[in-house]
């Protein structure tokens, strides 16, 4: 597994982060993000495996399995602990993992999690994605097509299958630590009620909302992001069980 890695000058006595990326794409969306983190926490970003510049297994990886790399690539990179940050269907890896390896997960962030329950059809999420692409901002294009070049069309395909298959919300009730559900307000995928739901659903989860951010609020707005997540890791104790942020 490829990685990004920038500890900053903050890493000694800190909990890294690293970041998850979405569906079919790798973790280059994700540095605007973790440059704008990176000068308060150490932060890795890494490709899971058949996307990007990581290897690419000979077939397409489940929830399970990529959860199951991303586990085995901390212990070997020496990462005892971590906050985990998901975007889109990187929430949903988060989710697995941190209710089959609780002891590697100090806090998650879920930005923009996916799949609403009443919107899991290829069609809907399809039609809700072109939604949201019209909202994104334009440099983005160029490096998902690169991303799903990378990828392969066989192994987007059923990636995407994984994706749906999954049921999030039946996870979020075990994720057994302090959890933050980001949503941007324009974000077509992600409806309010669900992102409120997911929120509750989390033992202790609560919701932010990001006014005027569509789905990938990693880079579309990745300082707004950054100052969101660092306010939560900053905070002392545990959050909040429930409640949401304008």
């Amino acid at each position: 597994m490829h990685a990004r890695v920038s500890k900053g000058a903050a890493s000694e006595g800190h909990l890294v982060v690293v970041l998850v990326h979405g569906l079919v794409v790798s973790g280059r969306y994700m540095v605007p993000t973790a440059e704008r983190l990176a000068p308060h926490r150490p932060v890795y970003v890494p490709d899971l495996p058949g996307f990007g510049k990581s290897d690419s297994p000979p077939h397409s990886l489940d929830i399970a399995g990529l959860s199951d790399s991303l586990a085995a690539w901390m212990r070997v990179v020496g990462l005892e602990r971590a906050v985990l940050v998901g975007n889109s269907f990187g929430c949903q890896i988060v989710a697995d993992f941190a209710v089959r390896y609780p002891d590697l997960v100090e806090r998650v962030v879920l930005q923009g999690p996916t799949v609403d329950p009443r919107g899991r059809t290829a069609f809907r999420l399809t039609a809700r994605w072109l939604l949201d692409s019209i909202r994104e901002a334009p440099s983005m294009g160029p490096i998902m097509v690169r991303d799903y070049l990378d990828a392969g069309l066989r192994r987007a395909v059923q990636t995407f299958r994984y994706m749906l298959a999954d049921r999030i919300e039946e996870k979020l009730p075990h994720v057994r630590v302090p959890a933050l559900v980001v949503r941007g307000s324009r974000d077509p995928i992600v409806p309010q009620r669900w992102a409120e739901e997911a929120a509750r659903l989390l033992p202790e989860g609560r919701l932010v909302v990001m006014p005027g951010v569509a789905h990938t609020a990693n880079y579309d707005a990745p300082s707004e992001f950054s100052r969101v997540v660092l306010a939560f890791l900053d905070e002392k104790g545990r959050p909040p069980a429930r409640g949401q942020d304008a």
